[in-house]
């Protein structure tokens, strides 16, 4: 068993230097003439730049998060990135659960420690239509009241980890404010608050038209620097080894 972790570990540390590779190769690609480019950087200074280190973060608690400009997409990992992965997910759907916890969504948390990935979130909530129930309207709120307390990533990866069956709508109140005391520093009065009176429901409206128009047909969809992963490797997502060959094959 031991070597077999051993074997594991070693395939996931060889797809992720691959997809670093492919990754570094988009950001030194180089155009244009001699002299200063287009936006007044010398060239030399663009390749410092380009060569230069990405920000690491120790852990998922370092990583900063922030709300998009468009008001429902939560931006997770370094500003600087030069690959975007943008993840649409509805939080009672099993298969999102599969990819969070058995895979892809590993690794897309390294490759985002790494500085070289930001992930990109926009939360669905159309299983409560047609399911019945608010668990997922709930859970987005949720995780929109913990994104103002800088705790979006580690109450996201907790409510997966837990995730009840998506035909019970389990994600209630009582639920929310259980497995958020897991989360070090996110309880509190602000935080209960806007869970018990759904404080956030025009973000969690929001964020449905959002996932409406975005051109996904499912969850969980992603996109890597706005193009939806095809058909044809839509597999490799869930799995922790080839998952970044994805994201690197698609950021060429």
């Amino acid at each position: 068993m031991h070597a077999a972790r051993r074997t594991h570990r070693t395939r996931t540390a060889a797809a992720l230097a691959a997809a670093a590779v492919l990754l570094g190769a988009v950001t030194t690609a180089c155009g244009g003439k001699g002299g200063a480019d287009g936006d007044g950087t010398a060239p030399d200074d663009k390749q410092a730049k380009a060569s230069a280190p990405a920000q690491t973060y120790a852990t998922d608690a370092d990583l900063p998060e922030s709300l998009a400009p468009d008001g429902t997409t939560v931006r997770v990992g370094s500003p600087d990135a030069k690959t975007v992965v943008h993840v649409y997910e509805d939080m009672r759907c099993p298969v999102c659960e599969r990819f969070e916890t058995q895979g892809g969504g590993e690794a897309l948390r390294e490759m985002v420690r790494s500085g070289q990935v930001r992930a990109e979130y926009t939360l669905a909530s159309f299983l409560d239509d047609k399911l019945g129930g608010q668990g997922s309207k709930k859970a987005a709120n949720a995780l929109r009241a913990a994104l103002d307390a800088g705790r979006f990533v580690e109450l996201h990866d907790a409510l997966f980890a837990h995730q009840p069956d998506e035909s019970v709508d389990g994600y209630t109140d009582a639920f929310l404010l259980r497995t958020a005391s897991q989360v070090p520093g996110l309880r509190g009065a602000g935080f209960d608050a806007a869970v018990k009176g759904m404080k956030h429901r025009s973000f969690v409206s929001a964020s449905e038209k959002a996932f409406d128009t975005s051109g996904a047909t499912g969850t969980p969809t992603l996109k890597v620097n706005g193009k939806i992963v095809p058909q044809n490797l839509a597999n490799g997502i869930f799995d922790k080894t080839s998952f970044p060959m994805v994201i690197g094959s698609m950021s060429q």
